[in-house]
């Protein structure tokens, strides 16, 4: 089933310069970025991007990593992408993560691993009204 998912590239990915590296990654699984945009959040946009961790002891490490510099926020579409997305990616910890995966190359530690992405339907769609609007979403499919 054609999904859509959104995935976030965080700012220590950013600062490493591996974009291209990782959106290769999802061309190659036949994924396609169907919306995109660079972006630095305010502390307000992240704490309600993460609101379901507000109660976590991680959160404030994570609302400030993630106001540390840019982030690269761009929706997927494809083939169970939701899934797919996720196993490219890897695990959240990437001391964890399956070798070869995005995170288990190129994350740093547990907050800063450098891409986030939709886990569920009902998640990846209220995270791409987060960050996009209908007419800024360039599906394949008509």
């Amino acid at each position: 089933m054609i999904e859509h998912t959104l995935c976030i590239i965080k700012p220590n990915a950013i600062k490493k310069n591996i974009l291209g590296k990782i959106i290769n990654r999802f061309e190659l699984a036949n994924l396609s970025i169907i919306s995109m945009k660079m972006l630095k959040l305010y502390r307000e946009q992240a704490v309600g991007f993460y609101f379901e961790h507000k109660n976590k002891s991680f959160f404030n490490m994570l609302i400030d990593f993630m106001i540390s510099g840019p982030i690269l926020v761009f929706i997927l579409e494809g083939e169970d992408a939701i899934k797919n997305t996720r196993s490219l990616i890897g695990t959240t910890d990437p001391r964890h993560a399956k070798i070869g995966t995005i995170r288990s190359d190129y994350g740093d530690n547990l907050t800063e691993n450098t891409i986030h992405s939709s886990a569920s339907k009902e998640e990846a769609n209220r995270e791409i009204a987060y960050f996009f609007t209908a007419n800024e979403i360039y599906s394949h499919i008509l």
